[in-house]
């Protein structure tokens, strides 16, 4: 009688599984950012900033008290890391929007400006827009009277 000797193998490589969670947590953290490149570039000039001053106050410092002083600058750093993300994301994607709106407006202001100079030109364009503005006008004088 012949038997068979059945030995159950792995399916996934431990190494690989993990290497997989990993890659999930990064998709993970990269989704919950804001993705403003404006609010990296900020944050890294500040800790730079930072990174400078608490480098002046190593400098000044005996050379027997350097690794106390180098924990101190990396303190400085990571603490100004994490108290700083968050408002300076929110302030550039503040000025991103305020920008957009900015440009919306000058290019609306443009825009105005080339009609009201074909406007001047041509009769027919300035009877229309005199029939618009007296007709906008006539309807917010009736929303303020009623």
């Amino acid at each position: 009688m012949t038997s068979f000797a059945r030995v159950n193998y792995p399916t996934e490589h431990p190494g690989v599984v993990r290497a997989e969670r990993v890659a999930q947590g990064v998709r993970a953290l990269a989704s919950r950012l804001d993705g403003t490149p404006a609010a990296s570039v900020l944050l890294a000039a500040i800790v730079a900033a930072l990174l400078v001053v608490a480098n002046q106050v190593v400098d000044t410092w005996t050379e027997g008290h350097l690794l106390a002083a180098w924990i101190v600058m990396w303190t400085v750093v990571f603490a100004a890391l994490a108290v700083f993300a968050a408002p300076l994301r929110r302030a550039s994607s503040e000025m991103q929007a305020w920008l957009k709106l900015r440009a919306i407006r000058r290019r609306q202001a443009a825009e105005d400006a080339k009609l009201w100079q074909v406007a001047l030109g041509d009769q027919r364009v300035m009877a229309d827009l005199s029939r618009a503005m007296s007709s906008a006008a006539v309807v917010r004088s009736l929303k303020t009277y009623y």
